[in-house]
């Protein structure tokens, strides 16, 4: 039986591929994809949505949320750097893919289309966040058994003891809104966290993405995946001085469909929602000390090179 699922994400090469990934993974029924604003504003986060769908063409077409909230600006010190969304992301969010997509009817807000599939689905739904968690919190906030009616919440965020991505001290999808984080980190439901730590351990080589584009040749991934990886490549080389690609959205997927070779420790967190330096940091409680709860489970260790078999896997399924 696949394994329901809502993705809320903000697309995005890397969340790009995570979504073509899992809409052609057997193994999962993506049953929502929703909007939030981040990397990219929440309009062209629905677009990309829609063009990765459209383009897929799945037999079961997940249903759309859509945002109009306006991209998140990064700090003053990234925001002309090699770390900047448009020089990572390309000018409309997929790199060079341009595709055009048709208007959406009867068009849904992310919040409501969330809280709307896990009413009619309670306690059967899977919800992996690869963006801020806005979305997240203004669906607690509607509906106040959300989290708890939620099989599992599994959050690509955040970091324990690496340090930051768009600053020195923090993530971007935690920095990025971090009152929502504080709320949704500490939600009564099964949550898991899969930080930066390990998120970043595995790396895509040239020689893997020519074996996947030569898989997913002929199939519905071969319009998406090649450019999309060949794009990551290209802007890690070049803006980053690293020979292969990182992709955390990807480890996060393959940690849903129990194919990362993880394990986890529960851990207490807070989220800094005001420091100068450190807005966005999570602050994890390491000290061998009693605690009345562990709070949230904690990705602490995958196998890269399983996540890079999942990826494989996928590509010569969707080939075949």
């Amino acid at each position: 039986m696949p394994r329901k699922l809502i993705i809320d994400c903000d697309p995005g090469v890397g969340d790009a591929v995570a979504l073509a990934v899992a809409l052609c993974d057997p193994s999962l029924e993506v049953v929502g994809i929703t909007a939030t604003a981040g990397a990219v504003s929440g309009e062209m986060a629905a677009r990309n949505i829609q063009a990765i769908v459209e383009t897929l063409d799945p037999r079961r077409w997940p249903r759309v949320g859509v945002s109009t909230a306006p991209a998140v600006a990064l700090p003053p010190a990234e925001s002309g750097s090699s770390s900047g969304t448009v020089m990572k992301n390309g000018p409309a969010g997929l790199g060079d893919l341009e595709i055009q997509v048709a208007d959406l009817h009867n068009p849904r807000d992310s919040v409501r289309l969330m809280t709307d599939l896990v009413r009619e689905s309670p306690n059967d739904i899977t919800l992996l966040t690869l963006g801020p968690l806005t979305n997240v919190e203004l669906a607690c906030e509607r509906m106040p058994s959300f989290a708890e009616q939620l099989l599992g919440l599994v959050c690509c965020c955040g970091s324990v003891a690496v340090g930051g991505d768009v600053t020195a001290a923090a993530e971007f999808n935690v920095w990025a809104d971090p009152e929502a984080a504080a709320v949704v980190l500490r939600v009564p439901a099964a949550r898991t966290m899969i930080p930066l730590d390990v998120s970043l351990k595995p790396k895509l080589t040239y020689e893997a993405v020519s074996q996947i584009s030569s898989a997913v040749r002929g199939g519905p991934l071969a319009e998406l995946l090649p450019r999309l990886l060949s794009w990551q490549l290209r802007v890690s080389h070049e803006q980053l001085g690293i020979e292969g690609a990182h992709i955390p959205e990807l480890a996060a997927l393959a940690f849903v469909a129990e194919c990362a070779g993880s394990t986890t420790t529960g851990m207490s967190v807070e989220v800094e929602t005001s420091g100068n330096l450190t807005r966005g940091a999570t602050v994890f409680d390491r000290r061998n000390v009693a605690r009345a709860q562990t709070g949230i489970d904690v990705v602490d260790a995958l196998d890269p090179q399983c996540i890079v078999n999942y990826l494989m896997r996928i590509a010569s399924l969707a080939g075949s």
